[in-house]
């Protein structure tokens, strides 16, 4: 498919669809959204905002989810041979919508939240549920009641390369088999293998192999679990850019302030010698949130990412993360005010901040193009800018979403020249909100 989702050919490091730019933004109250009853309205309201990229985890673990395989009513039993007709139903209703609104979605294959503690006892794939499978044949517990981030399941080690549960991997194949005939005919689907991984590189090798093996131009990923982004782990997918041919950074939005921008930069370094796109499918911070996290960190998180060089981002859901909220879709409509003034893929990160002078740690963050500066203040404030040419300086409010001068409307009042003094800018924003601003 020649407009299919894909690294811009004139910048690898960003994306291209349907022949074009464009950088996916995005924020949804669920992760796998197509179990939802109202996803209609709710892509129409992420549309009407200005975002175009969701994530899509195949889970089956919140009430009213339907799992992936038919079920016997007399039996109370899944058949792993038989697809779910209401599961499949769903997920084609929904790749029909995101592609008629020219969304992009990140389909998750497995999520290893929906294989221990309480979704594995209702789960098709737990053999006390289904009649394919006995405990004895395959190995797999009727019960796993720790985090899965311990990593005692063994559906995750089914793969030849691992303990080769030749039961198992029958059916999760069938399961990846029927996710391709549905998602392999559309333009907008990237694939990742899995949801915030611990597991063995031979796993997520595994999948990514079988998915390019039967769509040979699909974008695939994997989402390991570190939040650390120099963790070794990290480098699966960093030094295998054949196989990953882009990388979900996501787990990065556990840091915060300047930690969060040098994590992120090391790795947009580490991709120069072959570009390809950083994702950020979940933008973690909301208030009240159990791991600390707050609105301001999110919406921090979000734009030193498009400064730091993300190729997509999109507000995790609730209530660890903002989804579609008031908040999100302005930050998301402030983007797109930005964009239509600096094309993100013309911008670079100035990773080391040379260029500020006296810079405050977590105070200022910046990203160049030939023709403009663009400068985030997370708290407003003043800061010096090394500069050797008068420019004019335009703020972009993100409380609101709105230009205080817009530089592309000519009615606008123009802001007025600042002249370099000593080799220096000074800038002082409007107020000790979220400022951006765009010096010309």
């Amino acid at each position: 498919m020649s407009g299919a989702i894909r690294p811009y050919e004139s910048n690898p490091r960003y994306w291209q669809f349907r022949g074009r730019p464009v950088f996916p933004l995005g924020g949804t109250k669920e992760d796998n959204l197509f179990q939802i009853p109202t996803i209609d309205s709710h892509l129409r309201d992420l549309a009407a905002a200005g975002g175009n990229y969701v994530r899509c985890t195949m889970s089956s673990r919140d009430p009213g989810d339907v799992w992936p395989h038919e079920k016997d009513e007399e039996t109370g039993l899944f058949d792993l041979d038989t697809p779910g007709s209401e599961y499949w139903h769903r997920m084609e209703r929904f790749l029909e919508l995101t592609h008629e609104y020219g969304i992009i979605v990140q389909i998750e294959l497995w999520d290893r939240f929906d294989f221990s503690r309480d979704p594995w006892q209702s789960s098709s794939w737990n053999p006390v549920n289904n009649v394919n499978y006995t405990e004895e044949e395959t190995g797999l517990a009727t019960a796993y009641p720790e985090h899965p981030g311990r990593n005692q399941q063994p559906f995750f080690y089914s793969v030849p390369a691992l303990n080769d549960m030749a039961p198992v991997l029958r059916f999760q194949m069938l399961f990846l088999e029927e996710l391709i005939q549905r998602t392999g005919s559309y333009d907008h689907v990237l694939y990742c293998v899995d949801n915030e991984t611990s597991g063995a590189p031979e796993w997520s090798e595994y999948w990514a192999k079988q998915i390019i093996a039967r769509l040979p131009h699909a974008m695939v990923t994997e989402m390991w679990d570190p939040w650390d982004l120099s963790d070794p782990v990290h480098d699966r997918t960093f030094g295998n850019p054949q196989l990953y041919r882009f990388a979900d950074v996501s787990q990065n939005n556990h840091n915060d302030g300047d930690l969060h921008w040098s994590h992120l930069q090391s790795r947009w370094h580490a991709v120069a010698k072959e570009p390809r796109p950083l994702n950020m499918v979940k933008i973690y911070g909301a208030d009240g949130n159990k791991f600390g996290h707050s609105n301001d960190e999110a919406i921090g998180r979000f734009w030193r990412g498009l400064l730091g060089g993300a190729a997509a981002l999109r507000f995790h859901r609730p209530p660890s993360g903002l989804g579609l909220s008031t908040i999100s879709r302005t930050q998301i409509a402030a983007a797109r005010c930005l964009f239509d003034v600096v094309p993100p893929w013309e911008l670079r990160p100035d990773s080391d901040f040379s260029c500020f002078g006296n810079r405050k740690p977590d105070h200022s963050y910046c990203a160049v193009s030939e023709s403009a500066i663009v400068i985030y203040l997370p708290r407003g404030g003043t800061v010096s800018v090394r500069l050797d040419r008068s420019v004019r300086v335009y703020w972009l409010d993100l409380e609101r979403a709105a230009w205080v001068d817009d530089p592309e409307d000519p009615k606008s009042k123009e802001s007025p020249p600042c002249v370099p003094d000593g080799g220096f800018v000074t800038v002082i924003a409007p107020s000790e909100d979220h400022w951006v601003a765009v010096l010309k």
